[in-house]
């Protein structure tokens, strides 16, 4: 992508735009005065690129009419930053002689003074004012990089918790919850160590919907999952399997262990309250649970269908009940 050099003219910078360009603030007119009336003035339409990444910057740009941005990767990205009117970009390549990192781009019609590289040097050897404004400045910068990066650390954490959770429980959700499995059997295998599933049906969840409607059947949901939660180990996963369905993964747990966990969560979520928005109460409901243990060398499919064949049979036995 090409830079547009805009128009370059030789004007003399008033008096005016010097004081409004914050590297100057406070600075001695007669110690800066002289340096930058040698430097010329781009005007640049909007949407024109004024810096692209590992383009070789010799120069300061400080803005005097207009906004740009500045994009990372891409120009139709969104932009990380804006250099409004009085501020300055293009310093870094020129202290580091590093090619730039990001594009700049004009926001709207900008008229930029084009500051070299030696007169840069020159100002910054000329006055101490201008070289302080310049470490606030790039401090300043340092702290937005700073924020940016920890904005892009917390989205990308809220990202990743939104692809491995199912909105309505807050339990993983099916995918996320058979890559930990396929893990789980894994290292299962190469330890040794037993490994037991629970697959989990609330019961006759269609009738409750029906009556209740389903804003409470997702209330019956939550109130499912949450009281697994609070039951299960800390070393246990739970997730939503799909629908009314759920999972429960036991590591080291035998088909005994599991079975006793298994009728603990039955027990828990029989008693669990479940409670609507506007407080009032509805009936609790039972679960239906199929236990399963990995058998040796045992497949991640045929340790689901081990447990689902289980979960079957206590529906088949009547439901409110565990089977293995």
């Amino acid at each position: 992508m090409s830079v547009n050099a805009g128009t370059t003219r030789r004007d003399t910078i008033s008096g005016e735009d010097i004081v409004r360009l914050r590297l100057f603030a406070n600075a001695s007119r007669e110690a800066v005065e002289g340096l930058l009336h040698a430097c010329p003035i781009r005007e640049l339409e909007a949407g024109a690129i004024l810096l692209a990444p590992g383009q070789t910057n010799r120069a300061l740009y400080a803005v005097l009419e207009g906004r740009l941005r500045i994009h990372l990767d891409a120009p139709d990205n969104q932009p990380i930053g804006i250099v409004d009117a009085g501020e300055s970009v293009g310093e870094l390549s020129v202290i580091d002689q590093k090619p730039t990192a990001a594009f700049v781009i004009a926001d709207t019609t900008s008229r930029l003074l084009v500051i070299d590289q030696e007169i840069f040097w020159s100002l910054i050897h000329a006055s101490h004012v201008v070289a302080c404004n310049m470490l606030v400045s790039l401090a300043q910068r340092l702290r937005n990089n700073n924020s940016a990066v920890s904005e892009s650390k917390r989205l990308q954490q809220l990202y990743k918790r939104h692809a491995a959770t199912d909105e309505l429980t807050g339990l993983y959700n099916r995918r996320w919850l058979m890559n930990l499995l396929k893990r789980q059997v894994t290292r299962s295998s190469m330890n040794q160590k037993p490994l037991s599933v629970i697959m989990v049906d609330v019961d006759h969840f269609k009738t409750f919907n029906d009556e209740f409607g389903h804003i409470a059947g997702d209330h019956a949901l939550y109130a499912v999952a949450q009281t697994m939660l609070n039951i299960v180990r800390p070393t246990d996963m739970v997730g939503r399997y799909g629908g009314e369905e759920f999972a429960v993964m036991l590591p080291d747990t035998d088909i005994k262990g599991a079975h006793i966990a298994a009728e603990r969560i039955r027990q828990a979520v029989s008693e669990a309250v479940i409670v609507m928005s506007d407080q009032s109460i509805l009936p609790s409901v039972t679960i239906s649970l199929g236990v399963a243990q990995m058998r040796p060398f045992e497949t991640l499919e045929a340790l689901i269908e081990a447990s689902d064949a289980a979960l079957y049979r206590a529906k088949k036995l009547g439901r409110n009940r565990v089977s293995d």
